[in-house]
Parts: structure tokens; C-alpha cells; sequence
């Protein structure tokens, strides 16, 4: 057993550091780590939004959620339950454990398509629960009022995500689990899976802690959800235009030179006037949106204009998959 299990080490380490051999245009062969690959790698703008999320993520953690043992699903709320049935260990410490361990199993079962985003923000979580674990030790709650400090957890927990979501990463824990179960038992919904052992986690408490605990962890579980939803329609709201118009050069233009995006153009005709018009069809974003309805409103008064919601494009410019 041991034997496989190192030959699928192996095999992973393989496909984590070396993908299939490419060849340039001289004909040259190569070889690069999976996260260098084309449209798989992380800027360094992904790298601080990653940062920025982790921080709120463990401030919240640690600082809130932890000393009243909100067991708001993840492996935070897992290590919430835990460190009650173990009180040797700390529950950052027990936080860690997890997550590391839960890192490696990863690795191991989920191979290529675990990438560098989840290690890194997995490894500075970790790093920061020991850190103010370290620097901040907390034997009590910061303040009086449980609900108010329930609040700023599910807030800076669901920012968080919400930011990491929105640049395809994640903070592993949990999802890790689910990722594993979505490869190898077959069940294609994720978000079933992040549900089912969330739900549960918030559950535990009332057997493990008291009733007044898991109703406030059950709450929390359905506030962080609801705040996560508004975070991540506001990070990705954009703006689809129509705009029929009989100045759709120089409004072209504007989009294309100034804005950097692009746009669909059909031939239209009014049905009262008869006359000809142009569609332009284009999606930006909201600072955009602003733009580009002055310029309109300036430039082509007589434009008629509709301009809707959306926080749900994939294509070029925007997400790159479902």
C-alpha cells in the first residue's frame, strides 16, 4: 500500500511541476510548471487580492469566531468542534492541522487540478492563525456582545471569500473535500458537497457546545451566505449596452480606443420612421459604463440607449469559464 501510494505521490509531483512537452516555433522543447502554463498561472494582482482576502479571512477567524465558538462550516468550524472534544490542542492549531493535512490529500487525489492558488492561500492562512495565535493569545471573547461579534466574523469571513472567489481561488479547507469527492465519488455539484459539510459542522455545536451556540453558528452559516452573494454580484457586476444609433463610428471608436473593449453591430431600421439605424451591442464595466454613457449623452444625443445588470459574462475581457 505504501508502495502505490508513493508511486501516486510521485505521479502527482510529476504533474504538478512538469507539464506535457511543447514545442516552439524553432522547434525548441520545453518544459514548464503547471502554474506558468498559459491562462493557469496567477499575476501578481491576483497574488495581493489573494493576500488581502486571506487577511480578512483570518482576522475574522481568529479574532471572532473562534473565542465564541461560531462553527460556521470550513475547517474552522470543524477545529471549533474539535478542540472542545480535545482540549489539549489549540484551535488554530487544530485549524492547521487540518488544512495542511487536507492540502496533501489534494495533492495526491486531486493532482493537476489542484493549483498553486489554493497552496498559497492555504499555507498563508496557516501561517497567520499560528502568527496571531502567537502574538494575540485569546481566553475569552473581545466583547460582551456575541451577535455583534457574529456580525463582523460572517462580514470579514464572507469579503473574503468573495474576493478569492472572484480571482478562481480558494482557501482549500473544506473545498478541498468537496473537490475530491466531485473526482472520485462521482458527485458533479460542488456546491452540494460545501453545503452538506458546512451544514454539519454548524449542527455539531448544539451537541458539543449548547443550544445558544448553534443557533448563533446556524445563523452565521446563513448570513456569511447571504453577504457572499452580495460581495461577489458587487465585485462582478458589469453593464450590457444597447445602443441604436445613427453615429456608430465615431461611438465605436470610444469603445474600442478608449474603454479597450469591443462590440456587436447589426443593421437596424425604426419601425415608425423607416430609417436606417445600427445596433451596437457591447458589456463593460461599471467605471466604464460611466464613461461611456457621457460620452453618448455628448456626442449622439439622439442615440437611443438601454443599458442592463449583469454579473454573469464569460468570454474574452472577463470570466474565462462557466
Amino acid at each position: 500500500m505504501s508502495h502505490l501510494m508513493r508511486k501516486r505521490f510521485l505521479l502527482v509531483w510529476k504533474a504538478l511541476f512538469c507539464c506535457p512537452v511543447r514545442r516552439h516555433e524553432e522547434g525548441a522543447v520545453v518544459r514548464k510548471p503547471v502554474w506558468n502554463r498559459s491562462g493557469e498561472g496567477a499575476s501578481p494582482r491576483d497574488f495581493g487580492i489573494m493576500t488581502l482576502a486571506i487577511m480578512l479571512s483570518a482576522t475574522g477567524v481568529y479574532f471572532f469566531k473562534f473565542p465564541n465558538n461560531f462553527s460556521t462550516g470550513g475547517v474552522t468550524g470543524i477545529a471549533v468542534v474539535l478542540a472542545r472534544l480535545m482540549p489539549a490542542l489549540s484551535v488554530a492549531g487544530l485549524s492547521n492541522l487540518l488544512n495542511i493535512s487536507l492540502l496533501f490529500i489534494g495533492l495526491v487525489f486531486v493532482g493537476r487540478d489542484f493549483g498553486i492558488k489554493t497552496v498559497y492561500c492555504t499555507l498563508l492562512l496557516s501561517f497567520l492563525l499560528f502568527l496571531f495565535e502567537r502574538l494575540f493569545p485569546l481566553n475569552a471573547p473581545l466583547t460582551d456582545q456575541p451577535f455583534m461579534e457574529l456580525m463582523v466574523a460572517m462580514l470579514l469571513s464572507a469579503a473574503g471569500a468573495g474576493l478569492l472567489f472572484n480571482v478562481g481561488a480558494s482557501s482549500g479547507g473544506t473545498d478541498v473535500v468537496a473537490m475530491v469527492l466531485k473526482k472520485h465519488a462521482h458527485l458533479y455539484n460542488i456546491t452540494t458537497a460545501l453545503i452538506i459539510t458546512d451544514f454539519l459542522a454548524a449542527l455539531a455545536t448544539f451537541i458539543v457546545f449548547d443550544i445558544k451556540t448553534g443557533i448563533f453558528s446556524c445563523f452565521g452559516l446563513i448570513i456569511r451566505g447571504a453577504v457572499l452573494q452580495g460581495v461577489l454580484h458587487a465585485l462582478r457586476q458589469r453593464k450590457y449596452f444597447h445602443i441604436i444609433t445613427a453615429d456608430d463610428r465615431i461611438i465605436n471608436q470610444f469603445i474600442i480606443k478608449n474603454l479597450a473593449r469591443s462590440a456587436t453591430i447589426f443593421e437596424g431600421q425604426g419601425a415608425y420612421s423607416g430609417e436606417k439605424r445600427r445596433l451596437i451591442f457591447t458589456a463593460v464595466s461599471t467605471q466604464e459604463a460611466v464613461l461611456l454613457k457621457q460620452f453618448v449623452k455628448a456626442h449622439s444625443p439622439r442615440s437611443f440607449v438601454l443599458i442592463t445588470n449583469t454579473d454573469d459574462i464569460i468570454g474574452n475581457g472577463f470570466r474565462n469559464s462557466l
